[in-house]
């Protein structure tokens, strides 16, 4: 069996050296690369996110990334978004400025700044699982690694009726108060924390993406 193809999208975004070693632990061939062929053909598409969302935007639009995602999408296939690379899939944020700044629209809602004594949100924390989720397969009662100061603390995106069955899994997380920490749905998956930096938690975790693809 041929290892996944996954590609490290790198659109200067920092913190892509340690995803690329942790996708390739785990049985990903892996390019890091921003060229647009690569990143709409491969089993994979990973997006990183370090920075304010802002910046992280202005550098996925230099380098294509909102059609990249859109055209993957469109065609069932996968996304894996982390940290502001999850942050920037929602409507907007009012990061850096308290300004709302559109993001790419993939979930309704905002990102905003976490209300708690502390922040940012630094260190190891334990996540609340949603329901068959297939990401946190082995790893539910595990700590996972955050450094974020700001979040998303609704979840708006709730089908009904006859979608009902193919709802997102939504995992939460809280400093403070709560966010949402993971979610998958359909080819799109995301996480607010580091996998590549949250040891074997977050291996597990990726290998199950990867077998996934």
């Amino acid at each position: 069996m041929s290892q996944p193809d996954v590609v490290v999208f790198d659109y200067g975004s920092g913190n892509v050296r340690s995803a690329v070693r942790a996708l390739e632990r785990v049985g990903a061939a892996v390019t890091l690369t921003a060229d647009p062929v690569a990143a709409l053909a491969c089993d994979g598409l990973f997006v990183p996110g370090v920075g304010n969302f802002h910046a992280c935007l202005a550098g996925l639009r230099e380098a294509d990334g909102p059609r990249i995602i859109d055209v993957r999408l469109a065609g069932g296939r996968p996304v894996f978004g982390v940290c502001v690379g999850m942050q920037v899939l929602f409507d907007g944020s009012t990061e850096p400025a308290e300004t709302t700044y559109a993001g790419l629209g993939e979930w309704p809602g905002l990102v905003s700044r976490l209300q708690a004594p502390v922040v940012p949100h630094m260190g190891w924390s334990t996540v609340d699982v949603g329901a068959g989720s297939r990401l946190f397969a082995g790893v539910e009662a595990e700590r996972f690694y955050f450094v974020h100061s700001y979040a998303a603390q609704q979840w708006l995106l709730v089908p009904d009726g006859p979608f009902e069955r193919v709802a997102p899994v939504v995992t939460w997380a809280e400093h403070g108060s709560r966010f949402v920490a993971a979610v998958e749905n359909g080819p799109l998956s995301a996480t607010q924390f580091h996998p590549e930096k949250s040891g074997d938690a977050g291996a597990v975790l990726l290998e199950n993406w990867v077998k996934s693809l």
